[in-house]
């Protein structure tokens, strides 16, 4: 049913603290927070990690790894192009209207809106729009825009959008260039920042029928680029836009400062490193911890002419591994998915195949004050989890748990003993070679990878089930397919990185609310719909200051790992990235690492 624009009518489960620079019940403010107050004043002239002296030119080329069908990054159909609307590439094309710091667990700044003005409750929030805010077609962006957009990707977006609108009980206009969100009473804290993220469009330049159909047809919106060319699943190119309305106003000064944005898809990891080597791409993120120690030995490093660059990771590490699809019947018992996720081999690969170069995650959110590893649960966890006693295990809840780890030789017997005995625990058995369950049926599963990337890792994995009488095939699919089976749950285990923040919120409920297990194109791939998950999202939503939030969070994280949803795997202590010398950075470095969108290409 498609809702009124003046009335759109939904439901959430996400929302974030909004601590303006006193915004609550103090009138319009120039920022609004998670929790506490901005760090950035209303007079501030640019973000720190900016150069807002950055030279304007040259050009920029990404790679990433894939292809794409669509330019239109908001719909579950086809797959868009990314660096239009990308948190890592920048929001080149699309724009929202406020701008999130990198420098801040959960602030946001002017943008499309110029102030914001929210109560103590949340109950509302209203934007103003800046004046000067214009399409790149030269119309102005209207407070109609903002209700015709929160309308189209209410009724035809990602699920994920759908979910954030879903949070307001009304939508209005207030004067010429307001635009007034109420919400129901459970939306959450956490949704006014989460609106004030998501795209904003151009009611008189998009076609609202055709919206959620997968096209190669360039879209118009706010940002500083445009898209001037496309080579379909291979290349998009982007140029300034020399009229872009926002190139002075602080949260953009030092941004986008390339004439022209190129993103190459490349179909695997090693060409597109060659690609690199030659110079066709100038900026590389490098994720082989091999490569990274000796594959930087062509003629163009030694000259100076590529710049290794290591940045320490400041943030939470996030979750890396195999991914247990617990809508197949092979991974609906605990019990069985705690005894995978002990034995993965970590200490031999590390050594073998990453050059002892990572550390085992142990958490989703290892490295920070989010984590629960390692920390009992304080009164107040333990307050939040009690309606759910059999959801934590007593370990985790005590902090005394840590996986299996093994000698390093590959055939460690004491490792594997342990292992036999965690899936005799739940419940089976060998017969002959192979492992039983209760039943008497073989245990056979799937790894899907999308490329030959991480086919080592999962051979490894392979292996080590193999001596226990588990048989795992390993098997590698183009991103076509794996993009398709991937939308549709149609795997058994793949391959997952869970990215996190300082800031964890409505995106959880996306990849692990109930609401989520059975929807088409959300990243819930683990199949979970688990109430104790529920109820600590819920938790971490509504707290109203960080104390109460980050025990919410490690009350989550807790869950998280009794679950046994993902067999843990490793991270980086440091993130890695090579640039050709044309290509310059600013000195500072935010929390959330380095923003390509802040830097530059220098003259020769």
């Amino acid at each position: 049913m498609r809702l009124s624009p003046l009335s759109a009518v939904l439901a959430l489960a996400l929302l974030v603290p909004i601590p303006l620079a006193d915004a609550a019940g103090g009138g319009p403010s120039h920022a609004i927070a998670m929790h506490g107050e901005p760090d950035l004043p209303a007079d501030f002239q640019n973000f720190p990690y900016a150069n807002p002296d950055a030279p304007k030119g040259g050009r920029i080329d990404y790679a990433l790894q894939g292809t794409f069908d669509s330019l239109n990054p908001f719909i579950v159909q086809g797959d868009g192009a990314r660096g239009l609307f990308d948190q890592f590439l920048g929001n080149n094309v699309f724009e929202t209207l406020m701008a999130r710091s990198r420098d801040e667990a959960f602030t946001l700044y002017p943008l499309l809106a110029k102030t914001v003005e929210t109560d103590e409750e949340r109950s509302f929030i209203e934007f103003t729009l800046d004046p000067r805010a214009k399409f790149s077609d030269g119309e102005p962006v209207t407070a109609d825009d903002v209700i015709f957009s929160m309308d189209l990707l209410l009724e035809k977006a990602r699920p994920i959008y759908q979910n954030w609108i879903k949070a307001a009980e009304k939508i209005e206009k207030v004067g010429e260039n307001g635009v007034r969100f109420t919400f129901k009473p459970d939306a959450g804290r956490e949704a006014p920042l989460l609106l004030a993220m998501l795209p904003i469009l151009p009611e008189h330049a998009t076609d609202r029928d055709r919206f959620d159909k997968s096209s190669l047809e360039p879209m118009i919106g706010s940002g500083p680029y445009v898209v001037e060319r496309v080579r379909p699943g291979e290349l998009v190119v982007m140029k300034r836009n020399p009229d872009y309305w926002a190139k002075d106003i602080p949260s953009k000064r030092g941004f986008d400062n390339y004439d022209e944005v190129r993103i190459n898809y490349i179909r695997d990891d090693n060409t597109m490193f060659e690609a690199f080597k030659k110079g066709v791409v100038t900026l590389f993120e490098e994720t082989d911890t091999g490569r990274w120690s000796t594959g930087y030995d062509f003629p163009a490093v030694s000259a100076g002419r590529v710049v290794k660059d290591a940045f320490p990771i400041e943030q939470p590490s996030g979750m890396y591994g195999f991914v247990m699809n617990t809508r197949r019947p092979v991974f609906q018992d605990r019990a069985f998915r705690q005894a995978l996720a002990g034995l993965f081999d970590f200490e031999w690969a590390n050594r073998n195949l990453f050059n002892g170069a990572y550390t085992r995650t142990r958490s989703y959110y290892d490295g920070s004050p989010l984590s629960s590893h390692g920390v009992p649960a304080s009164a107040a966890e333990r307050a939040l989890l009690a309606p759910y006693p059999d959801a934590v295990l007593p370990e985790i809840m005590e902090g005394t748990y840590a996986l299996p780890a093994s000698d390093g030789s590959g055939r460690d017997r004491e490792f594997l003993r342990a292992g036999m005995d965690a899936l005799k625990a739940a419940g089976y058995r060998l017969d002959g070679r192979q492992l039983v369950d209760a039943n008497g049926r073989s245990v056979t599963f799937e790894i899907m990878l999308n490329g030959p990337s991480g086919q080592a890792l999962a051979m490894a994995w392979a292996r080590t089930l193999e001596r226990l009488g588990i048989h795992a095939t390993v098997r590698i699919v183009d991103s076509a397919q794996y993009l398709q089976r991937q939308r549709t749950y149609d795997f058994d285990v793949m391959l997952m990185r869970y990215t996190s923040s300082l800031s964890p919120g409505a995106e959880q409920i996306g990849r692990w609310g109930s609401v989520t297990r059975d929807l088409d194109g959300t990243y819930n791939f683990a199949g979970v719909a688990d109430p104790a998950v529920d109820a600590m999202i819920e938790a971490l939503l509504a707290a109203r200051t960080r104390e109460t939030f980050e025990t919410a969070v490690r009350a989550f994280d807790r869950v998280l790992m009794s679950g046994a949803y993902v067999v843990p795997l490793y991270h980086q202590p440091d993130k890695w990235v090579a640039r050709w010398k044309q290509i310059e950075r600013p000195e500072a470095t935010p929390v959330y690492g380095p923003q390509f969108p802040t830097w530059w290409h220098a003259a020769e």
